[in-house]
C-alpha cells in the first residue's frame, strides 16, 4: 500500500496533465480529426510541456537552484512556474486555436491561469499544491466535456476522483503539504477549467 501511496506522486505528476488531458480529448470527442494531426498535435504539446520542463528543471538542478524535482521549497517554484505558464502560451498561440479545438484550447488557457494563480500565491509566500492544481484541472475538463458531448464517463471521472484521493494522502503521507495547501491547489486548478468553459461550452 505504501508503495502504491509513494508512487502517486510520481504518476500523477502535475507535468503528465496537460498531455493526458489533450490525450483524453483526441480520444473521447465526437469530432473527426485526421490521424496526422493528431500525432502531430499530442507531439507538440508533449515536447512543450513534458519535454522541455524536464530539461529545464534538470538544468536548475545542475545550476543549484533546485534541491531536486519535487521542488520542495517554496522558493524553487517559482521559475519553472514562471515558465509553465509561457509555455502554455506557446501552445495557445502556435499549437492550438479557437475554431478547430475551442475545448482543448480553452483547458490549456485555464492551465496558464492556474499557473499565474499559483505563482502569485508563491509570491505571497503561500505554498500551494502543484499535484491538486493539475489533477483538479484535468478532472474538471472531463467532466465538463463529459456534459458538453453528453458522454457518459461515470466510471473515469470516478477514476480520476479517486487518483486525486489517492494522490493528496501521498502528499499529506509525506509531509509534502498541508490540508490547506492541497485545497487551494484543487482550488486553483478547477476553478480556471470552470470559467473557461463559460466561453466554449
Amino acid at each position: 500500500m505504501k508503495l502504491l501511496v509513494r508512487s502517486a506522486s510520481f504518476l500523477f505528476h502535475p507535468i503528465w496533465m496537460p498531455f493526458a488531458g489533450t490525450l483524453i480529448y483526441f480520444l473521447i470527442t465526437p469530432r473527426f480529426f485526421p490521424i496526422e494531426v493528431v500525432k502531430a498535435k499530442l507531439l507538440a504539446i508533449a515536447i512543450i510541456t513534458i519535454f522541455i520542463p524536464i530539461v529545464y528543471v534538470y538544468m536548475l538542478k545542475t545550476l543549484g537552484k533546485v534541491t531536486d524535482h519535487h521542488l520542495r521549497d517554496i522558493r524553487e517554484r517559482k521559475w519553472p512556474l514562471l515558465l509553465y505558464a509561457g509555455l502554455d502560451f506557446v501552445v495557445l498561440k502556435y499549437v492550438l486555436n479557437t475554431f478547430d479545438y475551442p475545448a482543448l484550447y480553452y483547458f490549456f488557457a485555464g492551465i496558464m491561469a492556474s499557473a499565474i494563480f499559483g505563482l502569485f500565491f508563491l509570491l505571497a509566500k503561500v505554498k500551494v499544491s502543484l499535484h491538486m492544481m493539475g489533477l483538479a484541472g484535468l478532472l474538471g475538463f472531463m467532466i465538463l466535456l463529459s456534459v458538453h458531448f453528453n458522454l457518459n464517463l461515470v466510471y473515469s471521472v470516478s477514476f480520476l476522483i479517486a487518483i486525486t484521493g489517492l494522490t493528496a494522502s501521498s502528499r499529506l503521507l509525506y509531509a509534502a503539504h498541508s490540508y490547506n495547501e492541497l485545497s487551494i491547489g484543487f482550488i486553483l486548478g478547477l476553478l480556471p477549467q470552470v470559467i473557461a468553459a463559460l466561453v466554449w461550452l
